[in-house]
């Protein structure tokens, strides 16, 4: 199916309006469990450092980051929903309550990600969309793939995004997501101008970021904190990259999302790491964005039920799949 389909094709107005209706309980929920579990594993590392041996306390940490960049990986999911206004009713809550306690702390935010993310739903696959570079040249060869995802593990992709970071603060890159953001050029503006626009756009993610090292100086942990930055720019980018491959990686370059995006199957470690807040439905969730996270099961399951989509992948399937280029 290669022309775009209409949701109306594919459900009745009453199962429409069923499916995208939003909570703000179920939304307040999503937000307060993710730092729930954010507060709790830095818990768990402070009360139990003083019993372990060395290598327990290593093998603590590296468990600590990777669920740190899991729940990293859902704040950014959360503020996606909200760019949608479909993580709660209000307004208000999608655009500022949001900005502040999902886009923020992991340095984003829904003004800016907003308006770029509705044109990759626009424009999903096409040569325009700004979130190709993330899915582009798959598949690859098995060793070009672990040569990402080394690259993620050390640090070295999370280092060149806050390099490029800085840079769109500074507004000398335009703002992106992806791997390949374009610059701006300087021409008149002085080095105040751009030390402005830096404080400007940093601001809000140095705020929050002093609210969670004092939340955690205050428990008698400051040095806690530096596990956030590390999973930041170690597990999150490979859970990000893993994450947008099972999206849009090797697909047509169709109109339809019923072609051009992939719903991938997602157990309980892959929700905890590359699928949080049921991002794994991407189908269902191009196909009607408005659709809170919380019915995209039951949405997969209607488009089961009636043929349209078939059983999906698991993300190891996937990344099999995407791997299968051989050598030259």
């Amino acid at each position: 199916m290669n022309s775009k389909v209409s949701v109306t094709e594919l459900f009745s107005r009453e199962e429409i309006r069923e499916l995208t209706t939003a909570s703000d309980l179920h939304g307040a929920w999503s937000v307060a469990s993710t730092w729930a579990v954010i507060g709790m594993t830095f818990g768990t590392v402070a009360y139990s450092w003083q019993y372990l041996p060395w290598w327990g306390k290593l093998l603590m940490c590296a468990v600590a980051l990777a669920i740190l960049a899991g729940r990293q990986l859902a704040l950014a999911i959360l503020m996606h929903d909200a760019a949608h206004h479909s993580l709660f009713k209000s307004k208000w809550l999608n655009t500022h309550l949001t900005d502040w306690l999902c886009a923020r702390p992991i340095w984003n935010d829904v003004g800016h990600y907003r308006p770029y993310h509705l044109k990759h739903h626009a424009r999903t696959s096409q040569a325009d969309d700004p979130d190709l570079g993330l899915v582009k040249n798959f598949p690859i060869t098995p060793s070009s793939l672990y040569r990402k995802f080394l690259r993620d593990l050390t640090g070295q992709s999370g280092i060149k995004f806050l390099f490029g970071r800085v840079l769109m603060d500074l507004e000398l890159l335009e703002w992106s997501v992806s791997n390949d953001p374009k610059p701006i050029p300087k021409d008149e503006r002085s080095h105040l101008d751009l030390a402005k626009n830096l404080v400007k756009n940093s601001a809000g993610m140095l705020l929050t970021n002093a609210v969670l090292f004092s939340a955690l100086k205050a428990a008698g942990h400051p040095k806690l904190y530096l596990l956030w930055p590390l999973a930041y720019i170690t597990p999150f980018p490979l859970f990000l990259r893993i994450r947008a491959m099972a999206e849009h990686a090797g697909l047509e370059k169709s109109t339809s999302a019923l072609t051009n995006t992939r719903t991938t199957r997602a157990g309980w470690i892959a929700r905890a790491f590359v699928a949080p807040i049921h991002v794994n439905y991407h189908i269902e969730h191009h196909l009607m964005a408005s659709v809170p996270h919380q019915h995209l099961a039951k949405m997969h399951n209607m488009l089961r039920e009636r043929n349209y989509v078939d059983s999906p992948p698991s993300y190891r399937d996937v990344i099999r799949s995407l791997a299968t280029k051989a050598a030259s």
